[in-house]
């Protein structure tokens, strides 16, 4: 039963993906559906984690809009998502970024990592 399931799950998952880690700013390209039209959405901000593994693997990014914190969780080999871009590498420490939810301005940003 469960290489069964290992076989489906590996058939759902996508040939590339953008190599990106917590504390790292992208830009995700994601389809939004509205009535019967079909149409890219791109949302930019840091991203907060990642989760879990394989098919079922997901990553929440967190950006700020007109002074409100927002945050999204997408499936990282999601048809949902076209791709992900990275903008540039943070210096993080720690896996998940829950922190930055309570900062405000200057202190609300990840250092660059220097590669």
């Amino acid at each position: 039963m469960n290489d069964i399931i290992k076989s489906i799950e590996e058939a759902q998952l996508k040939a590339e993906v953008a190599e990106f880690n917590v504390g790292d700013t992208v830009r995700v390209y994601a389809k939004v559906k509205e009535g019967n039209r079909e149409r890219t959405q791109v949302f930019e901000g840091t991203v907060l984690k990642r989760q879990n593994g394989g098919a079922r693997e997901t990553f929440t990014v967190r950006k700020k809009s007109n002074g409100i914190g927002v945050e999204k969780t997408w499936p990282l080999h999601s048809p949902t998502v076209e791709k992900i871009e990275v903008i540039r590498h943070g210096k993080a420490r720690r896996a998940k970024l829950y922190y930055l939810r309570n900062r405000v301005g200057k202190k609300a940003k990840v250092k660059e990592a220097i590669k």
